[in-house]
């Protein structure tokens, strides 16, 4: 039998999951999983769970950011969570919040840039970093901002 250290992340995983058998992704579920299986990075195992269907809470989904149709959901999800957490006075959640933001607006400009990325492509996301910028320097504002923006766009 294959000790911890030598099983797969995917595999640590799966049998976590069996055995758990986790009706979702909570904060608890998440921290317990980060500190489990790690080393592991946020993104890998967010892509690891996705890949399992079972629903997420916010912040620990993240950005989706594969059409403008998940990235304004997605943004919109943040929002409750970070509203909530300033209401709460819960730094640290509304932090992690943003941290979420900052990191998929990064992912996409690093789209922008690189010389593999499609033209069309770098155009769409392009528009993502603007959108992301909007809730990050405002949060309140953005589901005003982007319903504005929808109706004028093309």
């Amino acid at each position: 039998m294959a000790s911890a250290t030598t099983k797969s992340v995917k595999q640590r995983l799966r049998e976590y999951l069996a055995e758990h058998q986790p009706p979702a992704v909570t904060a608890a579920v998440w921290n317990h999983l980060l500190a489990h299986l790690a080393p592991v990075s946020e993104s890998y195992l967010r892509d690891l769970l996705r890949a399992t269907a079972l629903p997420f809470e916010q912040p620990y989904a993240g950005i989706r950011q594969h059409t403008f149709e998940e990235l304004e959901q997605s943004l919109g999800e943040m929002l409750a969570v970070y509203t909530e957490a300033v209401a709460a006075n819960d730094r640290g959640r509304a932090r992690y919040a943003r941290r979420q933001v900052i990191a998929a607006k990064d992912r996409a400009r690093f789209l922008t840039r690189s010389p593999r990325t499609p033209t069309e492509k770098k155009a769409q996301k392009e528009e993502m970093v603007q959108w992301m910028l909007v809730w990050l320097e405002n949060p309140e504002v953005f589901p005003a901002w982007v319903a504005a923006r929808n109706r004028v766009k093309p």
